[in-house]
């Protein structure tokens, strides 16, 4: 399985030292430093997925378990009408993101923040980066939301850039949340407390041709 890029540094800083202190015989050390490195390498792991080609799915942008899905709450939500998902990201979790639809992006705002815990309401206050996206003439949202433990943002992709349907776009280090907003036809299929794969399971569909009215920007 490949590891990200990102991961080297911390895999390096876990196994270097472990294999100087095994020399010196300092085994219990170089145990613990040694599962640490393991930890990483496991952390930022990078598995290939099978992305669903159906036209009109959204497909989750990261591992997790669903804890929003449904009407946006517009306090946090960006400008306009939105549905939402949004997905708390455990330790364990693969933590690659991936675009939930293929199109253009064409905004990415970044907002300084708490590093408060990702699955509480107070997150919301929390460090993100956010990328709106055009599909199809249609506009999504999805936010990278740091946690107590996810301390950086990578994010891989710049305005303009045209990204497919699954495609890696970065990553949040050490736990975090993922938000999607969706426009207000979107049809949800995924519920409260249920696992999502990035990049393979589908977490709503548009529907073809549908009404605009509700999105940013339109009357």
């Amino acid at each position: 399985m490949k590891i990200d890029r990102a991961g080297y540094p911390f895999i390096a800083g876990a196994l270097l030292p472990a294999a100087a202190l095994a020399l010196t015989r300092r085994r219990g050390l170089a145990a613990a430093l040694g599962l640490l490195g393991g930890f990483f390498a496991y952390f930022f792991r990078d598995p290939d997925r099978a992305v669903p080609d159906a036209a009109g799915v959204i497909v989750s942008p990261a591992d997790g378990t669903v804890m929003t899905a449904g009407p946006a709450d517009k306090q946090w939500a960006p400008p306009g009408d939105w549905n939402q998902v949004t997905i708390f990201l455990s330790p364990l979790d693969v933590h690659i993101n991936r675009s939930p639809v293929g199109g253009r992006i064409t905004r990415i705002d970044y907002r300084p923040g708490k590093f408060l815990p990702a699955y509480k309401e107070a997150s919301n206050d929390n460090e993100l980066n956010e990328l709106w996206i055009e599909s199809d003439g249609r506009t999504l949202v999805f936010r990278q939301v740091v946690g107590l433990l996810a301390r950086r943002i990578v994010c891989r992709v710049e305005p303009g850039d045209v990204v497919e349907r699954g495609e890696r776009i970065g990553l949040m280090k050490f736990g975090s949340r993922m938000d999607v907003f969706l426009p207000l036809d979107a049809q949800i299929f995924v519920s409260v407390g249920q696992k999502v794969v990035a990049g393979e399971t589908i977490i709503a569909e548009l529907p073809a041709g549908g009404d605009r009215a509700g999105e940013p920007g339109r009357a």
